[in-house]
């Protein structure tokens, strides 16, 4: 039987006065079983320093071909 990720949820108060981003974030991060927690912490980072509206985690070692983060956009 297949290990499941372990969910972990985040509240994240970011106030960024160089890019005037001030907002809270709940975010629902799913930490995959082979994954450490060092590099749970720096994608939770990432999102933190690249933080911008329709930023998404994507499904991270489950997919080679995406990146981490994603910033979609359905308007084009």
């Amino acid at each position: 039987m297949a290990l499941k990720s372990t969910i972990i949820k985040a509240q994240l108060s970011l106030s960024d006065m160089d890019r005037h981003v001030y907002q809270d974030f709940n975010l629902t991060l799913a930490q995959h079983p082979s994954e450490n927690e060092q590099r749970l912490m720096i994608r939770l980072l990432a999102y933190a320093l690249n933080a911008c509206e329709g930023l998404e985690f994507t499904k991270g070692l489950c997919a080679d071909d995406e990146p981490e983060l994603w910033v979609k956009n359905y308007s084009e």
